[in-house]
């Protein structure tokens, strides 16, 4: 069977959640690690927001399972990014420095993804799952993640904006099939 002539592009699916889990249930890093993890097994590239916490664990799934993990930082520089943000380097292939704060860096972040899965979050978690909403991109949410994630459904039934392209899924890789399944058809040449 000959490849496509696009077999070289790669989905990529942001994985947003909260920099700070104190508030997490005890199982959301791991489920964090498993979305990293099932993301790569489906032949994406994780992006995340370059960060501690949910996201952080997500990428270090990813990488264990030997797949590419992408960051975009609020960060100016890579001095900025760890002395002044406090962020990592670790588990990620490449930094992208957008010196535009979190609110700039969140709309990059949703922007450069096809897909972003939400995930145990506070109100950065919610800032990028409604740009991705209005920008109608496709979403997932990992139920039962705590924090802000858990609101989701409710904010959706009371915003009276349709319920734009978003799955629910407690585990993470019937949630990343399901995600995968609404990219392809936002898709232009078959991947």
């Amino acid at each position: 069977m000959k490849p496509s002539p696009h077999s070289h592009l790669k989905f990529k699916i942001c994985v947003s959640g909260a920099a700070e889990t104190g508030h997490c249930p005890k199982d959301a890093l791991e489920r964090a690690k498993e979305l990293g993890k099932e993301i790569v097994k489906h032949n994406a590239i994780l992006v995340t927001g370059a960060t501690t916490g949910f996201p952080y664990w997500a990428a270090i799934g990813a990488k264990e399972a030997g797949g590419i993990s992408i960051g975009l930082s609020p960060a100016l520089n890579e001095k900025e990014h760890v002395e002044k943000y406090k962020l990592p380097v670790d588990y990620m292939d490449m930094i992208v420095y957008t010196g535009f704060d979190y609110a700039g860096r969140n709309l990059l972040l949703t922007r450069a993804s096809d897909g972003v899965i939400v995930g145990c979050g506070r109100m950065g978690t919610l800032n990028e799952f409604t740009i991705a909403f209005e920008d109608n991109k496709p979403v997932g949410v990992l139920e039962d993640a705590g924090g802000s994630t858990d609101l989701i459904k409710e904010i959706i039934d009371r915003a009276h904006r349709g319920e734009g392209k978003v799955v629910f899924d407690k585990d993470p890789k019937a949630l990343v099939e399901k995600v995968i399944e609404l990219i392809r058809k936002e898709k232009v040449v078959e991947i």
